[in-house]
């Protein structure tokens, strides 16, 4: 019993072969899932325009865009994003700071940010022109008030060509990339 015929033999090599060809196609297709979710969620970069975001983000600096971060929960007061300015799709993306979020009032005097009548403690600079928010602002569910961290040098939700960013013109959470490859980090 312990002899296989060769017609045996060779139909239990035919077998194994399958088998084997069976676990690389699963092995290749598993793969090629995971490199399409990862380049969807978090494969898309852009380049910061301008001074609007120095010293944080420098012009020309690349930043990835989290995706999957806000398809989760939204954005949180200080997270910096990346969005279409009024939804315009052939934009350039933006980058800037969330300073308010659905709900709050904000409003800018004599050079300070209020976030729901109180001051937004913060490093920079004194806003000299207040725009839009020199009136308060209620944001809506679904608005986002976003500021550059280079205050003086930045077209943010003070300006009509901005405006409030609703929350289906933001593409994702921004993260610094250092071009080399893979260190990458949360922009702080």
């Amino acid at each position: 019993m312990g002899n296989f015929s060769l017609y045996e033999k060779e139909k239990l090599s035919k077998a194994k072969l399958v088998k084997e060809i069976a676990v690389w196609t699963f092995q290749i297709l598993l793969t090629v899932v995971i490199a399409f979710v990862f380049v969807y969620f978090f494969g898309q970069k852009t380049t910061a325009v301008g001074q609007s975001m120095e010293p944080t983000l420098l012009e020309g600096k690349k930043v990835w865009i989290n995706k999957l971060s806000y398809m989760l929960s939204t954005p949180k007061r200080n997270d910096v994003i990346v969005f279409k300015p009024n939804g315009n799709k052939s934009a350039h993306s933006s980058i800037k700071r969330v300073i308010g979020i659905p709900g709050d009032t904000v409003k800018i005097t004599d050079g300070i940010v209020y976030v729901n009548g109180e001051e937004l403690e913060e490093d920079w600079d004194k806003i000299a022109d207040a725009g839009i928010a020199s009136d308060e602002l209620t944001l809506n569910i679904e608005e986002y008030f976003v500021l550059g961290d280079n205050r003086n040098n930045s077209e943010d939700s003070r300006f009509a060509d901005v405006g409030v960013v609703n929350l289906g013109d933001i593409e994702g959470k921004a993260w610094l990339f250092n071009g080399r490859g893979i260190s990458f980090g949360i922009i702080k």
